[in-house]
Formats: C-alpha cells, structure tokens, sequence
C-alpha cells in the first residue's frame, strides 16, 4: 500500500511543479491517467492479505432511496440524522464520536429515505487515511449526498471533502462528458471533434489512450473536454450524483457572514441542535432525489394515497411501476387506466412504454 501511496505523491507532487501551458498539456494529461490508474488500485486492493470491508458498513440499502452525511469529525451530522429520523447515534463534543455506519429513515411525502450517518472524514481519506476508504465506498452507493460543513469554517471543509470525493471517482453535481469512446480492433486512435478544443489534442488524447493501453478507438468530443474528461470515460466507474451542503450550526454566525454564505450554489442552512430550518432541508433532500410518486387504484375502489410506488425521474413508465410493485405483473399485463398530468383524458388508457408524472393515478388491467 505504502508503495501506491509513494507513488500518488510523487504523481501529485510533480504536477504541482508542472507550469500549465499547451507544451505541457499532454504531459500533464499522461500524469493525471496514471495517477487515476493508481486511485483506483487504492479503492479496490489486491485480494492478498485481510482488512475486510470494515466492520459496521455493509448497511442493507433499504427504502425508496439512500441518502449519505458527509463531512469531517464534529460538525453535527449524528444531531441531524437524531433529529431528521429519531435513530440514535452518539453525539458528543469530541471528534470521531461516530465510529461506524448508523442507518436511520424518514418518511417523507409517502416515501422511504434511509439516511446513512457515516463517520467523519479525515484529510486524506481518498489515500485510504483513516475509515476514508469505507466510508467513501459506502457514499459511491447512496443516490444524494449531504456534505455537512460547520457554518464558522465552511469553505475550507467544503474544498477537502470535494478533493476526497472526487479522488474516489464521486462527481458532485456534474453530468456524464458528452463524449463518446468506442475501442475497435484495428486503425489506431481516431480523434474528432464537433466543437473547437482549447484542452485536448490528438497527442494528448493518445498518451492517455497509450496509457490504459488503449491503441484503436473511436473518440468523438460534443463539447470542450478536458483530459479529465477522457479519463473518466475511460475509467467507466465514475458516479455522478446530486450533492447538497447543510450548513449547520448558523445560531454561531451573524446575519452578514449567513448572506454571504447564501451565495453558494446547491447549499441548505440548518441549525440541527435547535432545529432550524429542517424542513428547508427535506424540501432539498426531495427536490435533488427527484423522485415520481405514483398512487395505485385497484378496481371498483379509491385510491390509495397513503402508500404511493415511488420512482426515479429518469425510469418512471408504466413498465417501471408495474415492475416495481412485482416482476411477474408485466406477463399478465393488457393496458393501463391512468389519471393525472401525463395524459389528456381521465381516464386514459396507455401502454406499458407510457411516461407517468408525479402524483399520476393508476389501474392495470390484466389480461383474462
């Protein structure tokens, strides 16, 4: 370990001595592949010799969706999930009070959140420092992620764990690269482009490629991409996921430094110990898991709000729901009456290739 460790920092120290300009462009490029090389070798270690995955982490995903608390030691994020759920994890004024994973729900709008309470982050943590790299492992599995920041010191905090995250292949509210790579068996690297590149060149692109061993492929830009770009399509392990930053502990701060921290993007302020604006921060949690309830009307009954299905926007038609309630549905199904936004009449009866909206009413009819 110790060696991969040696050779990240040679890896980051040298690009730190490196002056960014084109000459150097497809230097640094190769640098930045080898030490994504390295980063994951870090994540997932050679089966020689114990460790485990760490007691207290392989939490069972239960729920509609997870959701992960991020941040360094002591800056309230056992006070948030008590709060926000009623589990009871540790809190106490010293740091490292939480040592593993603590799962707690919320039942919010109909649908189950598990919020998973990881313990704190160290500087480091993506080299494997501390619990860093169970606790970053478990975060890869959650559908948001909450980074808590301490209102006094936010922006450093909120800098490293973004550093720690990004190190572990988490993009916090990015999209995937609009690029497309396709490797082949024969004509060596092909390198187009829709839009005109200011970070990559054909050189630049081949000693990524000559790097992961890569010597025919397809590379096509949509965009401005930048090395780091390729890399993460070439990687392919890389999460995008929506991330929020709770600022807690704001009874601390004065009116003048609360304005300035309002002009963060993606950020929610909370007080967790006296309970200011939680429910500002469900309404977030809510709107960044962008999730579709769907309510079910069995024949000849109302139907029944109280327990809606709950999709994801992204798979959210009649096929997603039926397969959600149970896999054998889909043989049996004939169409479906849906009432609601997505369609003109009420009722309206729809395919299986149907789109819903949230809070869209539905009845399947079975074949006889």
């Amino acid at each position: 370990m110790a060696t991969v460790m040696q050779k990240i920092k040679e890896i980051e120290d040298e690009m730190a001595r490196t002056q960014k300009n084109k000459a150097t462009a497809h230097h640094l490029g190769l640098l930045k592949a080898k030490l994504a090389k390295l980063r994951r070798e870090l994540l997932t270690p050679s089966s020689k010799g114990g460790g485990g995955a760490g007691e207290g982490f392989d939490v069972t995903k239960s729920g509609d969706a997870r959701v992960g608390l991020v941040g360094f030691p002591s800056v309230g994020k056992s006070t948030l999930l008590n709060k926000l759920t009623g589990t009871f994890s540790e809190v106490a004024s010293y740091e490292f009070t939480t040592l593993t994973c603590i799962p707690g729900v919320i039942v919010y709008r109909g649908a189950k959140i598990q919020l998973l309470d990881l313990p704190g982050i160290i500087e480091g943590a993506k080299d494997g420092k501390g619990r860093g790299r169970q606790v970053i492992s478990t975060a890869r599995t959650c559908n948001c992620i909450i980074i808590v920041l301490d209102a006094i010191k936010p922006i450093t905090h909120k800098r490293l764990i973004e550093k720690e995250l990004e190190g572990f292949g988490i993009r916090l509210n990015k999209e995937p690269p609009n690029l497309t790579f396709r490797k082949k068996d024969k004509g060596g690297i092909n390198f187009t482009s829709t839009v005109t590149n200011t970070h990559l060149d054909l050189e630049t692109v081949k000693a990524i490629c000559s790097e992961y061993r890569i010597h025919n492929a397809d590379i096509t830009l949509r965009y401005d991409a930048t090395a780091d770009d390729l890399i993460d399509v070439i990687e392919g392990s890389r999460i995008y996921m929506p991330c929020i930053y709770a600022v807690n502990k704001i009874d601390q701060i004065t009116l003048e430094e609360l304005e300035v921290l309002d002009k963060l993007p993606h950020y929610c302020p909370v007080s967790a110990h006296l309970e200011w604006n939680l429910d500002g921060l469900l309404e977030k949690i809510w709107e960044y898991l962008s999730l579709t309830r769907i309510y079910t009307k069995p024949k000849g009954m109302n139907p029944d709000y109280d327990d809606p299905v709950i999709l994801s926007s992204k798979k959210r038609t009649v096929e997603d729901f039926c397969d959600r309630i149970h896999k054998d549905m889909l043989k049996q199904f004939k169409y479906a009456l849906v009432w609601g936004s997505s369609v003109k009449h009420k009722p309206q009866r729809v395919g299986k290739e149907h789109e819903l909206d949230d809070e869209d009413v539905v009845q399947i009819i079975k074949k006889v």
